[in-house]
């Protein structure tokens, strides 16, 4: 419960509820992190810029072969999902510092869009119409 007569409660509370993240993701992902710094250097993303393409194939090379039912990644041994969202985490970094380079060489298309129109509501779901 919140303290409405505590500076620090008033404070506190808008910041980003670092809570609520599932340790599993912090551990795992450090585990990429770990693993991908012994092969190319601690912070290696920061170095040079982020070619956002790049970890967009990664991170989908990794979602097709958990939808093809590998759990782990071969080489590392660690999980395909840490490994996706270290990917996920370096593009969030690289957008924060600037160092993203967005060489998506597609226009923006109307996926969005579709999965909003695709999207059942409630109501529909339930049957409800």
């Amino acid at each position: 419960m919140i303290d409405d007569t505590n500076p620090k409660d008033l404070l506190g509370i808008r910041k980003p509820p670092l809570h609520l993240v599932a340790p599993a993701l912090v551990l795992w992902v450090s585990k990429v992190f770990g693993y991908s710094a012994g092969k190319y250097g601690p912070y290696n993303w920061r170095e040079k810029k982020v070619r956002l393409s790049i970890y967009l194939d990664a991170i989908e090379r990794h979602l097709l072969a958990m939808k093809d039912g590998q759990e782990t990644d071969e080489e590392s041994g660690l999980p395909h999902a840490a490994h996706i969202g270290a990917n996920i985490a370096v593009i969030l970094d690289a957008r924060a510092t600037g160092n993203l380079l967005n060489d998506l060489t597609w226009k923006p298309g109307p996926a969005p869009w579709i999965i909003k129109e695709l999207t059942d509501d409630l109501d529909d779901a339930r049957g409800n119409k």
